[in-house]
């Protein structure tokens, strides 16, 4: 199984242990001078960062309930604060903190047991990104902060951008997805999991959070470096200056490299680098924007069933559904048995790719991305092979700004007669039946849509529900209610089970 990393070195852990047996039966002490939501807080943050996650809930309520002291001494003890056992500013301070994740007391250590990689190839993949920073931005710095490990230990990184690599990687906000939600801007930053099979070394980061590249908001490459610790086997240090110590602190990355602490802390796991890097951890190039000779997009039919699996759009076309990817689209139909996987261009031969689709009652038009531009959109009648005349046309006709360079995702509402159009972290609303965009858009998705996230990369209506894929993650949203009413994986409309 593997184990959960969050922004611990196995030293601290024998403290925590003597805490535990000398003084199982002391009283919490407090500072006379501290508040209800002080100790609140306190006691909150103990529990989450220094409960031993291997104890059963009746043994870990009994030492919650008597161990305050002996943790609010562990971790003094592993932060170099004063060791009183007695809640003070100081050790409030330090607890309202940002911080990683990951608790502060492993039965790994560093690590009894040692969960490493095996091999020396490692794929990532960056399944969402956040509307931070531009895409190629979170591509780079993602690499640069694998690199800081590659240097000085035999593996090597490779982006991958389809399937399931070994590490999976994504921005999301609050749930995503597993059973560890993020809590809003400040606090926890991200979290990773220790090697291993299926989940292991996978990291997720908290879009509520500002990435950025500098000294404001949060550093996306210390961050990233921290958690692909985690992700490679590290714990926490509670050397300051290392780059796996619990808190955030921002240092300067203009040729930044990895502290001692943590070099030697890796270097033990995978043995030194000996030679210059054989495989620069680069990320792949996005396909260029005009290929003098286009090569055949990989086939999704092998990502059919996968958990990770994100749709590039999806609609609904005369009662059947279908579901785009990678220049095919997968059609659910109850005229048939099974799903159909079919070259978009095969059916369409002017389109071979699409960005966004939605469905008008007795118009079934069409919208997609131009491979080339991502500007453009066709009408098609129906289920026909037809293009409609007068097509491609560029999206500034729907009204959209010419600063949107694609539309992510497009849903016709039958209960409004509005088309609702999805671009980063906003959306318009555009009237179908006076073909012109609505007065006060865009708005942002989470303000009226509450519980989809902040992006939508495919959006469809099926039997009077709206469903919004965000990554491999898709809400079911019933719109009267205005609210989320199941939460599902994209890969279960495709006889999945």
């Amino acid at each position: 199984m593997e184990r959960r990393k969050h922004w611990n070195k196995m030293s601290v852990f024998w403290i925590v242990l003597l805490g535990l047996l000398s003084l199982c039966h002391a009283a919490p002490t407090t500072a006379p001078t501290m508040s209800p939501e002080d100790q609140d807080l306190a006691e909150g943050y103990l529990s989450q960062f220094y409960a031993d996650v291997g104890m059963t809930n009746s043994t870990l309520r009994r030492i919650r309930n008597n161990s305050f002291t002996q943790d609010l001494q562990a971790m003094q003890a592993f932060f170099g604060l004063e060791v009183t056992g007695t809640l003070d500013k100081e050790t409030v301070d330090v607890m309202k903190a940002p911080r990683c994740g990951v608790s502060d007391i492993s039965r790994y250590g560093h690590f009894p047991g040692r969960p490493k990689w095996t091999k020396r190839l490692i794929t990532y993949r960056i399944t969402r990104y956040t509307p931070d920073l531009a895409q190629r931005q979170v591509d780079t710095t993602i690499a640069q902060a694998f690199q800081l490990y590659s240097d000085v230990i035999p593996l090597d990184f490779k982006q991958v951008t389809s399937g399931t690599a070994d590490i999976m990687i994504l921005f999301q906000s609050r749930y995503h997805g597993d059973f560890y939600p993020f809590d809003g801007a400040g606090g926890v930053l991200a979290h990773a999991n220790s090697p291993g099979q299926g989940q292991g070394g996978d990291t997720h980061f908290d879009d509520d959070e500002s990435w950025t590249l500098t000294q404001r908001g949060v550093n996306l490459l210390l961050v990233a470096a921290h958690e692909f610790g985690h992700a490679l086997g590290l714990d926490h240090s509670r050397d300051r200056r290392a780059l796996m110590y619990p808190t955030y602190q921002y240092v300067n990355t203009n040729g930044y490299r990895l502290p001692d602490d943590d070099r030697r802390g890796v270097q033990a796991l995978y043995g030194s680098r000996t030679t210059v890097p054989t495989t620069a951890p680069k990320p792949e190039p996005p396909p260029n924007p005009e290929p003098e000779d286009p090569t055949e997009p990989p086939n999704p039919r092998d990502e059919q069933c996968s958990r990770e699996l994100v749709f590039d759009a999806a609609t609904s076309i005369r009662g059947d559904l279908y579901f785009f990817k990678n220049g095919y689209y997968w059609r659910k139909s109850s005229s048939f048995q099974g799903i159909r996987l079919t070259k978009v261009n095969r059916k369409w031969s002017r389109i071979n790719y699409v960005d966004a689709a939605y469905e008008v009652p007795n118009e079934n038009v069409v919208t997609s991305s131009c491979l080339s531009t991502g500007r453009q959109y066709w009408g098609v009648t129906g289920i026909a092979k037809t293009i409609m005349p007068g097509y491609p046309k560029s999206i500034t006709n729907l009204g959209l700004p010419s600063s949107v360079s694609k539309v992510d995702a497009a849903v016709y509402v039958s209960s409004t007669g509005k088309t609702l159009i999805f671009a980063n972290n906003k959306y318009w609303s555009y009237d179908e039946r006076r073909n012109q965009m609505d007065s006060g858009y865009p708005r942002y998705i989470t303000q009226d849509f509450p519980g989809i996230g902040s992006k939508v990369d495919a959006a469809f209506e099926n039997y009077g529900y709206l469903y919004f894929s965000d990554g491999p993650r898709q809400s079911e949203y019933y719109l009267p209610y205005r609210r989320v009413m199941r939460v599902l994986l994209n890969y279960g409309w495709l006889n999945c089970y």
